[in-house]
């Protein structure tokens, strides 16, 4: 079951980034505001080279702001204990690791390697398909095997918001479709907000909540679409009639 979106867990206001280079200033991002809600997944699109990264980059504190605010559960972003956990455009396994221990790293990593997380880790692998590949390795399994064993790597460490940078954009369309609803499917089981950037519009209604739809750089907010379908499964959502209808709605907006 779904956890209910509460308060937000993570707001923009009124943020903008420059970056200053040799050839002078570079305007990225300009007077975005959004939330983020507990329990929710959300989409982030744009045109190509707008600054989608960019704002997970913002989010995690990995860049800081010129101007506006970031606050997690209502604090300064820079004064948060608040763990995010990134899945990003390849699996990253490290090869020479069995699954197992690749799924273990972010513990090892954060020194809280006991067998009490590991054992959580590791029933979490059980839970979503993965027990009986933990002894092998990265090249003996499949591109969508190898992915589905990165949000619970991710997870390992418990973070309260996962940041997805087209996690599954490696992967060709068939196995991307299937990956992507097992990952819906652990993230939405085990109740953790999620914030996803991606350039594939269909991919954006099939996961999250809300969208929210970027401007050409300086990337502004053009608008945050409440999609509707609720607890629906990715692959059924596509066959929903509504499906196309946001399809269309959703280009427009991206190519005005």
């Amino acid at each position: 079951m779904n956890q209910t979106p509460v308060g937000p867990i993570l707001q923009f206001d009124g943020v903008r980034l420059t970056y200053h280079t040799k050839e002078g200033e570079t305007l990225a991002v300009k007077d975005l505001s959004f939330s983020v809600r507990g329990g929710e997944f959300m989409a982030v699109i744009g045109p190509s080279g707008c600054g989608k990264t960019t704002v997970l980059s913002l989010a995690a504190g990995l860049l800081a702001p010129s101007e506006g605010k970031i606050a997690v559960r209502g604090r300064p972003a820079a004064e948060s204990a608040a763990k995010f956990g990134y899945m990003l455009q390849k699996d990253d396994l490290f090869p020479w690791r069995t699954i197992e221990k690749n799924i273990l790293l972010p513990l090892e990593i954060a020194r809280k390697n006991t067998a009490q997380k590991r054992a959580a880790a590791l029933a979490l692998a059980k839970k979503y398909g993965l027990g009986d590949f933990l002894s092998y390795y990265p090249d003996q399994l499949s591109g969508g095997m190898r992915q589905r064993a990165a949000p619970i790597r991710t997870l390992a460490a418990d973070p309260e918001i996962l940041l997805l940078d087209e996690p599954f954009s490696a992967l060709d369309y068939q196995t991307r479709l299937s990956v992507c609803n097992d990952v819906y499917g652990i993230i939405r089981g085990e109740k953790k907000t999620a914030l996803l950037v991606t350039h594939d519009i269909s991919e954006a209604i099939s996961l999250a909540d809300r969208i929210l739809v970027l401007s050409r750089r300086p990337a502004t907010a053009l608008a945050v679409h409440e999609i509707g379908f609720g607890s629906l499964a990715p692959l059924k959502r596509r066959e929903d009639p509504h499906f196309p209808v946001w399809f269309e709605k959703l280009w427009k907006e991206l190519n005005v």
